[in-house]
């Protein structure tokens, strides 16, 4: 037995897939219906009441011998020949027996009628009724298979699904009610503008209720009425999508509309907006997956042509036997000797029943076939595999509801023969202006200005900045901000500057992360005046956006992404369109260069500084360098460089150069660099430089040279000629001893010889330079440190961890500068000190007011600042190591 819990969903698929039959169908399943019916009527009258009733035919000359009898019985005797009669009967009830005798018994006529059921009865008379039953049993699994086979059932219970959920959603209704609200006043613009005012005053208004229409009209959902009528919501779903609706068949009237408020309606609350916005997901899903193939087309399809066969074969073979179904028949048994006649005339009981079935089944198959044969026709005469909303785009705001294909196409096909209004239900969550919109309720009610501010950060320089993180679009609140001055937006679907872009009055910085922003024509003209810097990061070089171009007044530009091989960005957006920034200042590139394209010296009018991160592609061709003669800071990072580049030579005015994470193996080509005369900057850290020549002697103006992860053995004399010197750092090399010479960099005030190899430091690095403030020796393998340490009166930070030192000399508390946190060491070392030196050395600074400008403590790229608690910890826990 089955339980009602069980059959509930049955009902309830049965009742939801009525909406994807058309009228045609409908009446086919009547049609099969009526035919099933005749079929069991003639099947239950053929197990009942059906026979034969079979009387004998006398042979050629039996009626002369019945004559030779009456005539032979004349001689007989009265008492043999008249029956003996009752006294008391009445004569004139006497009568005679008719009719000629058989001389059959009862147990033969059956027998007689049973043989000739079987051999003289037609085959159609004695199996017909099953015949039909079986065909319309067949018609009948045949009229919804398409709603049950499985490669199409799934579809459509989705579909089903989605439909109901879409026709409930509040958004439907709102939607679709703004979309007649905008229409109505479009209209209203054009009549006003087509009619001139009358010269008399126009008498007041009047409202008049305007009927509702139904839904079963042809006219779209929201009836458009020239009357000014009160808003009246659409009902969210009709009937027949969910069980849970209990809205009557009334309900689905168009409701009038208010036209002198377009913009009124009700916000969605958050909950609904969230589950609208998980149904735009869904039917984006649903989209994306049936309008791949084509089953459910071609299954009905092949319904429909299946159907139409099976009616001509039926009708072919069925007609004929119209002519076998006849009233009488012959019958001859081999049984003469059982009987005594050879022939016998048959009556078929049901004969005329089943004659008048048969033409009664045949009509309602003609019919079935009819309606077969015009779906056939609207199959093939429309184009059922295209969808296209052009009763929709009469509406202002659905006018992009894309055309649909396959499946999803024929699905909304048939649903249109149902009730168009559902397919309409349907497109407010296909149109992607639709989705905008809900898009920017949720956004706005999520993001005001109150939660912008406080997610507002000042960074160090003291610029306000914000960071925008996933969102489905800016949040309108973003531009009434007038101090945000650094705006970061990261994977922002929908990125639009508005006119109202003008309001932000100190934005000069835009990020762009992964993020295609559009711009309209009033908000580029402000960014035009306003942006100073901006930095794009893209996957594809198509991401960029073409109104970059015409920033007149951007002054740094930073592109990060996939770069293309030949040098620029993509083919519709190059380097070499860069030149109508004719202020550009800052060039950045992270991409992935063969070569620096010529196009790129469009720019080199204004170009002083670029940077070119190259992710490890070798950048092979840097002829494009040549022609930047008024650069001033070089980059070319990770770009798998093996020789300083010849295309240095142009640059005179040159002031640094970074070449940091290359491949470059030796610095012949210094000498050529001898007219670079302000370079000050030199950074060839993290390369394979095994010999440093005597020729960096020609680089006179430098101050800063990093050569620190290289494979440097020694230094040359040569380099402690460089008398400009204030910056050396020498760090993961293989030094073993720091020469005497460079007692000559006087100016010194920072040097670092961390992971090298060295065992002892020169006492005249500290009788000599006497500027130097940061000092880093530690991974070493000192055992001491020499006298004198206490004439760098400047020192503020020493790094001395990772060495096999046993003592401290008692000299460093002359330092005052180490004072807070400017000793880097174990703390088992740093006890060998006196106490008193400890006590001066662990004192906090003095505060930033007091403290002079000598003791300052300066930035370093490889010694970083503690302060006393962390240096405290930091050495405590190397002490536990």
């Amino acid at each position: 037995m089955f339980s009602l819990s069980e059959l509930a969903p049955l009902n309830q698929h049965q009742s939801r897939c009525k909406l994807l039959k058309p009228w045609w169908e409908v009446f086919m399943d009547y049609l099969v219906v009526l035919m099933l019916m005749a079929s069991v009527l003639a099947c239950t009258e053929q197990l009942s009441r059906d026979q034969v009733v079979c009387v004998p035919v006398d042979p050629p000359g039996t009626a002369n011998m019945s004559h030779h009898r009456s005539s032979t019985s004349r001689g007989l005797s009265p008492s043999t020949k008249t029956p003996h009669v009752p006294h008391n009967m009445n004569p004139k009830l006497q009568s005679t027996a008719r009719g000629r005798r058989t001389h059959l018994a009862y147990q033969q006529y059956v027998y007689i009628s049973q043989v000739c059921y079987h051999e003289a009865l037609p085959l159609c008379s004695r199996f017909f009724p099953y015949m039909a039953l079986l065909q319309a049993l067949v018609l009948v699994s045949s009229g919804s298979f398409w709603l049950h086979f499985p490669h199409s059932s799934a579809r459509i219970e989705h579909f089903l699904a989605i439909l109901a959920k879409c026709s409930e959603s509040p958004w439907t209704s709102q939607a679709l009610s703004h979309a007649v609200q905008q229409e109505n006043i479009q209209e209203k613009e054009v009549e006003r503008r087509q009619q001139q005012p009358p010269p008399s005053p126009a008498p007041l208004p009047t409202r008049t209720r305007c009927p509702s229409v139904d839904s079963s009209t042809d006219s779209p959902l929201l009836k458009r009425s020239d009357c000014g009528s009160s808003a009246i919501p659409p009902s969210p779903c009709p009937s027949t999508l969910s069980n849970h609706s209990t809205m009557s068949p009334g309900s689905l009237s168009k409701p009038t509309v208010m036209m002198d408020s377009p913009r009124q309606g009700v916000s969605l609350d958050r909950s609904d907006g969230e589950q609208a916005r998980a149904l735009f997901e869904k039917v984006r899903k649903f989209r994306s997956h049936c309008e791949t193939s084509a089953v459910i087309y071609q299954v009905y399809l092949a319904q429909t042509v299946f159907k139409l066969l099976m009616v001509a074969l039926i009708v072919t073979y069925s007609i004929p036997l119209l002519g076998s179904l006849s009233l009488t028949h012959i019958c001859r048994p081999e049984e003469q000797t059982l009987v005594g006649y050879s022939t016998f005339q048959c009556i078929h009981v049901l004969s005329s029943l089943l004659r008048k079935l048969l033409l009664a089944y045949l009509t309602l198959l003609g019919l079935y076939g009819l309606l077969n044969l015009y779906a056939l026709s609207w199959i093939l005469r429309s184009s059922l595999r295209q969808y296209s909303f052009h009763s929709l785009k009469e509406l202002c705001s659905l006018t992009d509801v894309p055309d649909l294909r396959n499946d999803l196409a024929f699905l909304l096909h048939m649903l249109d023969q149902y009730d168009p209004l559902l397919v309409q239900r349907l497109s407010v969550f296909l149109s992607p202006v639709s989705e905008s919109r809900l898009l920017e309720e949720s956004v706005a009610r999520c993001w005001g200005e109150e939660k912008l501010r406080s997610l507002t950060s000042v960074d160090a320089e003291g610029c306000s900045t914000l960071q925008l993180v996933a969102l489905a679009r800016l949040p309108p609140a973003l531009f009434t901000l007038s101090h945000l001055r650094v705006l970061k937006l990261e994977l922002i679907t929908d990125a639009r500057f508005t006119a109202q872009v003008s309001n932000m009055t100190s934005l000069r910085e835009l990020h762009l992360y992964h993020c295609t922003a559009a711009v309209d024509p009033d908000a580029l003209r402000v960014l035009q005046e306003r942006l100073e810097i901006l930095h794009l990061t893209f996957t594809q070089p198509s991401e960029i956006p073409s109104w970059v171009l015409s920033l007149r007044s951007l002054h740094e530009l930073h592109l990060s992404g996939r770069l293309s091989s030949e040098g620029g960005v993509g083919r519709d957006w190059a380097l070499g369109s860069l030149r109508q920034l004719h202020h550009l200042r800052v060039l950045v590139i992270q991409g992935m260069l063969q070569r620096v394209s010529v196009e790129l010296c469009e720019v080199a009018g204004s170009l002083v500084r670029l940077e070119i991160y190259n992710e490890g592609t070798r950048l092979l061709v840097l002829t494009g360098l040549k022609r930047m003669v008024d650069l001033t800071e070089l980059l070319l990072q990770d770009c798998q460089l093996e020789r300083l580049p010849s295309a240095l030579l142009s640059l005179t005015k040159l002031q640094t150069l970074d070449l940091r994470h290359n491949n470059l193996r030796t610095l012949e080509e210094l000498l050529s660099l001898a007219h670079l005369r302000r370079l000050s900057c030199l950074r060839l850290a993290y390369n394979r430089v095994l010999a440093v020549p005597d020729s960096v002697g020609v680089l006179r103006a430098l101050e800063v040279l990093d050569l620190s992860n290289n494979q440097l053995r020694s230094l040359p004399p040569a380099l402690f000629t460089l008398h400009r010197l204030c910056r050396l750092l020498l760090a993961g090399n293989l030094l073993e001893e720091l020469p005497a010479e460079v007692k000559a960099l006087q100016l010194l005030t920072e040097l670092d010889l961390s992971g090298n190899r060295l065992e002892n430091l020169p006492p005249a690095l500290f009788s000599s330079c006497l500027e130097l403030r940061i000092l880093n020796v530690s991974h070493n393998s000192l055992s001491s440190l020499p006298e004198g340490i206490a004439a760098l009166s400047l020192l503020c930070r020493l790094d001395l961890c990772s060495n096999s030192l046993h003592e401290l000399p008692a000299e460093l508390g002359c330092c005052s500068g180490l004072c807070g946190g400017g000793l880097l060491v174990e703390e088992w070392v740093f006890l060998s000190l006196p106490p008193h030196v400890r006590d001066f050395l662990c004192r906090s600074c003095p505060p930033p007011g007091t403290s002079s400008e000598g003791h300052s403590c300066p930035e370093s790229d490889s010694f970083p600042y503690f302060s006393p608690t962390q240096w405290r910890f930091s050495s405590a826990l190397e002490s536990q190591i």
